[in-house]
């Protein structure tokens, strides 16, 4: 930690990112499988085609 006039502050949390292609029909699997590696949803938009969407990860690093 680092004390700034006395105040302790903690250490910026850094990230890391993923972008995944989302099959429409398997959604909920492909995000469960990336959430047990410890990734967390950020957003999902709209992919090259109808059938397909592009999710944003974001986990802790380190």
């Amino acid at each position: 930690m680092t004390s700034v006039n006395g105040v302790m502050l903690s250490p910026m949390q850094k990230w890391e990112y993923a972008t995944v292609p989302l099959l429409v029909h398997a959604t909920k699997q492909i995000l469960d499988t990336w959430g047990d590696d410890g990734w967390e949803l950020v957003a999902v938009v709209p992919g090259p085609n109808p059938e397909q969407l592009v999710a944003y990860l974001k986990r802790p690093k380190g």
